[in-house]
Order: structure tokens, then C-alpha cells, then sequence
């Protein structure tokens, strides 16, 4: 398993801000399992990883489906659709484009408007039709690309994120052969040993030929049909011109200039100012890893979110309180607070102000507040 820890496939730094919003629509997953199962030569699952990992693209481009049933409670219609958690349901198209390790787009399209985010070299541009505003940001020589977060925009990312979860808690196998995008493709199939996971498999539809990702599936425990699937629907490995990387801004259009964030240098156990992040610590790993987040301020979840200020700029205002509130009140000898259940993961925000999250069961989450 040491081919793991060697370079990760089609890592492409994208803005976390690169998905704030999200379209609606596009064309039903459910279609890709009618396709004939093509017949490629055998080919064992350690074998596969090592194509995953020593894989060479110069170019790609395509179209990317995108679907999500978390079966999340209707609470989540309180938080608006211009924003991130439009990825918590219903399916989504985007248009991807791939030149190497320093230049990519991404197009979101909808009937209202279009939303663009382009990699050039050091320049990032995140540009939205519908708001008729642009934002720049240059990555810094020293740290380069490190200073964007990234999300998984493509199968190949999706992917990268499942490998690195491989650990002796984990079954791989190899499954049924798939046609994606007019593609013959080897499925990977990754299995959680542990029991606290809430997730069931993790399927990978691997291209034969050029061995990229094409489709990323994850089912939850006790499902049949994928929680979580996105898969290219078209793709080309011709490299595309440069001119797809080239942003201009449209006339009329208010361009921010923006700064990447430099970590915090406060001292082990020092108040951060407000706008700093949290602190963060994890819990376990693999797939039972957990993620513990201390915030600042007293008083229960819901206090907390009366309390926290409205959103800047204006657009669809969220209620904190209102989405807490309708959260399910949980307690124990770990202490008391609010539950979030979806499919494959459980969120914990406990009233002496910790969030507990993770791919696990509220029984594992309940574990780790407790210790």
C-alpha cells in the first residue's frame, strides 16, 4: 500500500468559494447503469490503485454530473439556495477544464446566470453573472497553491479523498466493468471495516485506457443506490487552448481584490479575535475519523445563533436560531446539545460549544464528546 503515499490524481486546487453557488438541474445519473458492462482483460485491485497513482494526464475537459440524497431533514431548506449546502440535495452540472497543474476552470450554469472559477498560473478569478461581480486573487510564489482550499469538483478528486482513507480498516476489491461517457472503465470498490462508519461503499469507475476517475459513487449503510455520485457525462483528454484560462472581466462588472489568509499565531490556549477560525482537532482515523471544533462564546446552540450577526452583502438572509432550533435536542453523560442525521454523516454541536462531526453514527459521536 505504499503507492498511496505517493502523488495524489488530478489534485486541482480549486477556491472553497468556487462552489458558493450552485446550479440546479442537469441529466439523471440513473442513466449511466443502463449502459452494457464492456469486457476488459482482468485486472486485480492493487493494480488499479497503482494506475490511479502513477497515472499521467496532460489535458482533459468535459461535463460533470453531480447528486446528492443525504437524506438530510427539511431543515436544510431554511439555509438558502445561494450558497454551499445547495450541494446537500438534488443534481447538479458543471463544465471542467484541465491543463495541467496550474491551470483549470470550472463553469456552473443555469438559466439565471453562470458562475466561473479559472486557475491562470498565480491568478485565481471566481466570477458570478447573476451578482455581475468578480473576485482576483494571486497565490504567493513561496506558498503557491497550498493557500487554496480545495473540494472535490471532479470524479478525480472525489476519488483522491476515498484513497486516502485506505488503511487495514478497509476491504478493496474490484467490481463490475462500466461504460462512462463512451468509455470502457474497471470499478473500484472501496469497503469500511468499521463498524461506526455510516458508510457502506465507495465505487470508483476507472478509465481503462487513460486510468482517470470517471465516476465516484458512495452508498450509505443499509442503501442500494448511491447517497452521493458524480460522473463525467462527456470528456475529452485533448488539452485545451490556453484561452479557456484567460478571464477578462465584463464590462460593468465589481472586481474585489482578495488576500489568502496566513494562519493564527496565537499561543496554546489564547482567545481568538473574531473571524479567526476555530480551534479543530480530530479524533481517530479513517473512515472513523472525527472532527472536534471548539467555538468561542457560552451559551447553547441556539443562543449562540441568535446571537451571531446577519449575512454580510445582503441576499436571502438565513435564521441561525430557527435552523438550530429545528435540530432534535439529544443528551447523555457526555452532556447535552443538538443532533444533525443524514445518510452518511452525523453532526453534534453540544451547548458547551463544540461541534462533533464525522462519517459516523450519533453513538460514535456521542464517544468522543464524552471523553
Amino acid at each position: 500500500m505504499s503507492v498511496l503515499k505517493s502523488r495524489p490524481v488530478l489534485r486541482w486546487l480549486v477556491p472553497v468559494t468556487a462552489v458558493a453557488t450552485v446550479i440546479g438541474g442537469g441529466a439523471a445519473l440513473g442513466t449511466f447503469a443502463a449502459q452494457a458492462e464492456p469486457s476488459l482483460p482482468p485486472r486485480t485491485a492493487a493494480q488499479l490503485l497503482v494506475d490511479l497513482q502513477t497515472s499521467r494526464l496532460e489535458g482533459l475537459s468535459g461535463t460533470v454530473v453531480q447528486r446528492a440524497d443525504l437524506g438530510l431533514p427539511p431543515l436544510a431548506g431554511l439555509v438558502g439556495g445561494d450558497n454551499l449546502t445547495s450541494l446537500l440535495t438534488g443534481t447538479h452540472t458543471l463544465r471542467v477544464w484541465h491543463s495541467g497543474p496550474d491551470r483549470q476552470r470550472i463553469a456552473l450554469l443555469d438559466t439565471l446566470g453562470e458562475q466561473d472559477v479559472i486557475r491562470n498560473g498565480r491568478d485565481v478569478w471566481i466570477w458570478n453573472s447573476r451578482s455581475n461581480t468578480a473576485t482576483h486573487r494571486t497565490l504567493s510564489e513561496e506558498t503557491g497553491p497550498t493557500e487554496v482550499p480545495e473540494l472535490p469538483a471532479t470524479p478525480g478528486e472525489a476519488a483522491d479523498l476515498a484513497l486516502a482513507a485506505i488503511a487495514p480498516s478497509t476491504e478493496v476489491s474490484v467490481g463490475r466493468s462500466a461504460t462512462v461517457a463512451g468509455r470502457s472503465a474497471y470499478e473500484l470498490v472501496l469497503a469500511p471495516r468499521d463498524a461506526a462508519s455510516l458508510v457502506h461503499q465507495v465505487r470508483i469507475a476507472i478509465d481503462a485506457r487513460q486510468h482517470v476517475p470517471l465516476r465516484f459513487e458512495i452508498f450509505a449503510d443499509g442503501s442500494d443506490q448511491p447517497a452521493f455520485e458524480m460522473a463525467f457525462t462527456q470528456v475529452s483528454y485533448a488539452r485545451p487552448d490556453a484561452d479557456q484560462f484567460t478571464f477578462n472581466p465584463p464590462p460593468g462588472v465589481k472586481v474585489t481584490e482578495a488576500t489568502a489568509g496566513k494562519p493564527s499565531a496565537h499561543a496554546p490556549g489564547e482567545r481568538r479575535t473574531d473571524g479567526e477560525r476555530p480551534e479543530v482537532r480530530t479524533v481517530g482515523e479513517g473512515w472513523g475519523t472525527v472532527v472536534v471544533a471548539r467555538l468561542d462564546g457560552a451559551g447553547t446552540p441556539a443562543e449562540r445563533a441568535k446571537a451571531a450577526p446577519g449575512r454580510p452583502g445582503g441576499g436571502s438572509a438565513v435564521d441561525p436560531a430557527a435552523l438550530l432550533g429545528a435540530l432534535p435536542a439529544v443528551s447523555g453523560d457526555w452532556g447535552s446539545g443538538r443532533l444533525l442525521t443524514g445518510k452518511l454523516f452525523s453532526v453534534l454541536l453540544t451547548d458547551d460549544g463544540r461541534v462533533i462531526a464525522g462519517a459516523v453514527t450519533p453513538e460514535r459521536l456521542y464517544e468522543v464528546a464524552r471523553g
